[in-house]
């Protein structure tokens, strides 16, 4: 059974930093696109960041962008999300995502061939 799973969620105090992994099993994720969305609590779905797997292109939403880096362990069949300088607008649940095209894990939108079910990340004082 081909799935992701994801881990390292957890509560963590503003400015504080958090690693978020998402293992592939049942498929390699070296042929696969990746991304990282989260849906905070009564937000939309919102894409985070997203890896290209053929030439690494990255992209970065906005509120992450320059705290956030998503990488991939090609070895491991995992990928991961770093994530520094945590505020209170960065809670949310953190899932991965994999499709062969790069829309599918860059967009909200989504519709990934392979998502997992999420991790919470819950930022506060």
């Amino acid at each position: 059974q081909s799935q992701l799973v994801e881990s390292g969620g957890g509560f963590v105090q503003p400015g504080g930093s958090l690693r978020l992994s998402c293992v592939a099993s049942g498929f390699s994720m070296a042929f696969y696109n990746v991304g990282w969305f989260r849906q905070g609590p009564g937000k939309e779905r919102e894409a985070v960041a997203c890896h290209g797997y053929w030439d690494g292109t990255t992209y970065y939403g906005e509120p992450v962008k320059g705290r956030f880096t998503i990488s991939r362990d090609t070895a491991e069949n995992t990928v991961y999300l770093e994530m520094n300088n945590l505020t209170a607008e960065d809670t949310a649940v953190y899932s991965c995502a994999a499709d062969a095209l790069m829309t599918a894990v860059c967009y909200p939108q989504g519709g990934s061939q392979y998502s997992g079910q999420g991790t919470q990340v819950t930022v506060s004082s």
